[in-house]
């Protein structure tokens, strides 16, 4: 059976995460990760279904993190809201003003 790859809007579903929700995204799997909880652990911690850790930390799905869950996540893995995010802009090759 061929796969397809349906594309809504001009952004298609596998690349609908931005740099950043990708990072933040990677540091919060390594924090689990090092931390060794499981993503059903995680889930329940952060207060939300079993299954949207997996969502999230998944390219297939849409799901990422609110900031509401990163002050979560800093306040489990006992660091600051700041270690999710990169030390400078990712979107670096963007010449567009902000608005």
């Amino acid at each position: 059976m061929p796969k397809f790859n349906f594309v809504f809007s001009g952004v298609s579903k596998a690349s609908s995460k931005s740099k950043i929700e990708l990072f933040v995204i990677e540091k919060a799997k390594a924090l689990r990760e090092e931390a060794k909880i499981s993503q059903s652990e995680l889930a329940f911690a952060l207060g939300v279904s079993n299954g949207f850790i997996g969502q999230v930390e998944s390219s297939k799905s849409p799901s990422k993190y609110n900031l509401d869950h990163i002050d979560k996540l800093a306040k489990i893995f006992k660091c600051s809201p700041k270690e999710f995010l990169p030390d400078s802009s990712l979107n670096k090759d963007s010449e567009e003003p902000l608005p």
